[in-house]
């Protein structure tokens, strides 16, 4: 795992106390550790900050249990976007391949601008019919097969015009999830849908 440069980050501090003082001006570099744990290396030493446990291993949380500069400073670098926040990585979308901030448990990494989730709602382009979002694949459209059919999703006729490395996802037509327990899912390439935005399903 590379290091993070140190650097330092200085607002108008006079109405600051010390800590906060120290957590904005002195060097420090903060690599995330996954689990919502930081590392912080300064000049002097090197912490481990716990952001949901509260804690920091240096001996000023240890010994006089304050909101150290350590803490603050992980804070600080979550607030500006400089590190992801506990429950999230830094990491390339899969469909757009901008660095972005993704869930730490997402299989398939998608930026805010990409992600697609269980439940939401979506248009084919082709069709203008209403689909309700299963999941994403990892999958290429050129690797994903259709047991029906015993070709690629990249190989459906009405797909053609999509990248063959698209992402895959899954979805039900809104009609089939309305009426059905149980109803068919059915594959798309990532670019041949269009996502709804403020849609909701009723029941």
């Amino acid at each position: 795992m590379s290091r993070a440069s140190k650097t330092a980050l200085a607002p108008d501090l006079r109405d600051c106390d010390e800590r906060t003082v120290r957590a904005w001006t002195e060097p420090m570099a903060v690599t995330p550790l996954g689990g919502g744990c930081y590392r912080v290396d300064t000049d002097a030493d090197t912490y481990t900050v716990d952001v949901p446990g509260h804690r920091c291993t240096c001996p000023d949380y240890h010994f006089r249990h304050a909101h150290c500069k350590h803490r603050r400073r992980v804070a600080i670098e979550i607030t500006q976007g400089r590190v992801p926040a506990p429950g999230q990585r830094r990491a390339d979308c899969a469909h757009c391949g901008h660095e972005s901030f993704v869930p730490e448990t997402a299989d398939v990494p998608l930026c805010a601008d990409c992600r697609l989730d269980d439940g939401d709602v979506a248009v084919d382009r082709e069709t203008a019919d209403t689909l309700v979002v299963r999941r994403v694949l990892p999958d290429r459209a050129d690797e994903y097969v259709i047991e029906a059919t015993g070709r690629s999703v990249a190989a459906h006729d009405t797909n053609e015009d999509y990248p063959a490395d698209d992402l895959v996802v899954e979805a039900v037509y809104l009609g089939d999830q309305l009426r059905n327990d149980d109803p068919r899912v059915y594959a798309f390439p990532y670019s041949r849908l269009r996502q709804v935005e403020d849609a909701a399903v009723v029941d």
